[in-house]
């Protein structure tokens, strides 16, 4: 995905008022402020309360579901080899979130986890060093995760 497929998702959304934050790859670039590398798909950190607002609002620009994990995840695919995985975030009054994982667990967003970066010149939201760094363990990484952890620790 290029940054303009990345903008106009990230309008879609906020077009059917769903709260997203950029994470993985596009949201180590966001912090950083520029394109570091090419990207399969856009991660993104969704306010779980809209995610059947989110899937209406992608499924206008051609995204259908490919991979259903929910409530832990979901992936969805469109034409031109645009990819976008969603994370559903269920936020607390006090801005801290959680999010399901494949054991039955959580992630937890800490309500500071949530910033702002760049893509394509505009401020987008996205995820912190810190969340992201998180996020980058307890996996064993491919060669884009370490580049990637690389670059946010040049950043912490």
């Amino acid at each position: 995905m290029d940054d303009d497929a990345v903008l106009a998702v990230l309008d879609s959304l906020a077009a059917a008022g769903c709260r997203a934050w950029v994470a993985g790859g596009w949201g180590v670039d966001a912090l950083i402020g520029r394109q570091t590398r090419r990207h399969r798909d856009l991660d993104l950190a969704i306010d779980a309360r809209a995610e059947d607002a989110a899937l209406h609002a992608l499924a206008e620009h051609g995204y259908a579901v490919e991979t259903d994990w929910r409530p832990v995840r979901v992936e969805l695919a469109a034409p031109g080899d645009r990819w976008v995985d969603l994370h559903p975030v269920l936020l607390d009054d006090y801005g801290n979130g959680t999010q399901q994982d494949l054991d039955g667990g959580v992630f937890v967003y800490p309500a500071d986890c949530f910033v702002t970066g760049t893509i394509g010149g505009r401020t987008v939201s996205c995820l912190s060093v810190e969340q992201q760094l998180i996020f980058h363990s307890g996996y064993q990484p491919r060669d884009v995760d370490l580049a990637d952890i690389a670059l946010l620790r040049a950043l912490a």
